[in-house]
């Protein structure tokens, strides 16, 4: 499979691709015949931890695809890897897949949600949305590690409902070192941490408005709207963020911005 070119911003190395090439990818290697992957949707707070934490950093590299949830990670890819690229938003990768995935009869599971009743909803909404779309089953996470019991009573849930696709939505990093794991442990079917998606399209959170996200604005809506939770991921993260993009772009450290992973 032709995967999109990579390029460095800080500790990771992203997938310089669109919406809907994204979309594309995950479709063909949702097919039966091919091993399971995994993929990871990163905004700038995920590039942050995988600075802190080299593991997330290594997970993130060895993925099938490294999407870019964030306008500036877009932004530099556009400048260094490919102008042609767009944004990658979990939520709406969701959709791509789960609209276009019909014609090829994808099984979708979903892992995560904050209870059983919000699992309800977001599968109601999208049968009605997206008639044909097939739902495989169904795991909401509860909020602490899994047993070792658990996981494989995950795994044999997966397996048994024949998921040709799984949507992992409960929050970076955890969705991130869930879909590394749980890759191992399935023979087939494509793994995706999809973060708030499973909020946003049960209507649990609103998202911001369209014009919002299209001027990098999405952060302050957020930030708005769940101010306790997501203070310092904005308020601390993005002056962070900046200061480390400085860093790569001024020195090359710890390599140059937008360089291509080695082979």
């Amino acid at each position: 499979m032709n995967l999109p070119p990579r390029f460095s911003l800080i500790d990771v190395y992203l997938s310089s691709t669109s919406l809907q090439k994204a979309s594309e990818l995950i479709i063909s290697a949702a097919k039966p015949s091919l091993p399971s992957v995994y993929v990871n949707v990163f905004a700038v707070d995920s590039v942050l931890k995988c600075h802190k934490n080299k593991e997330i950093a290594e997970i993130a590299n060895n993925s099938f695809l490294t999407l870019c949830d964030g306008m500036p990670l877009v932004k530099v890819g556009k400048r260094y890897a490919d102008k042609n690229m767009t944004r990658c938003y979990g939520p709406d990768v969701m959709l791509e897949v789960i609209d276009k995935g019909r014609a090829h009869g994808l099984k979708h599971f979903f892992y995560g949600g904050e209870n059983e009743e919000l699992l309800e909803v977001l599968v109601n909404k999208l049968s009605e949305k997206y008639p044909g779309f097939i739902e495989a089953g169904r795991y909401w996470a509860p909020f602490r590690p899994l047993t070792e019991e658990e996981k494989q009573d995950v795994v044999d849930k997966i397996i048994a409902s024949g998921a040709d696709v799984i949507w992992v939505g409960i929050g970076t990093p955890k969705q991130d070192y869930f879909v590394a794991e749980f890759q191992k442990r399935l023979p087939h079917g494509v793994l995706v941490a999809v973060g708030a998606a499973f909020n946003f399209h049960s209507g649990r959170v609103k998202q911001a408005p369209a014009w919002m996200q299209k001027h990098s604005l999405e952060w302050l809506y957020r930030l708005w709207a769940e101010p306790r939770r997501l203070w310092k991921r904005y308020i601390i993260g993005n002056p962070h963020f900046i200061l480390l993009l400085l860093k790569q772009w001024l020195f090359r450290i710890p390599k140059k911005l937008g360089s291509a992973p080695e082979k």
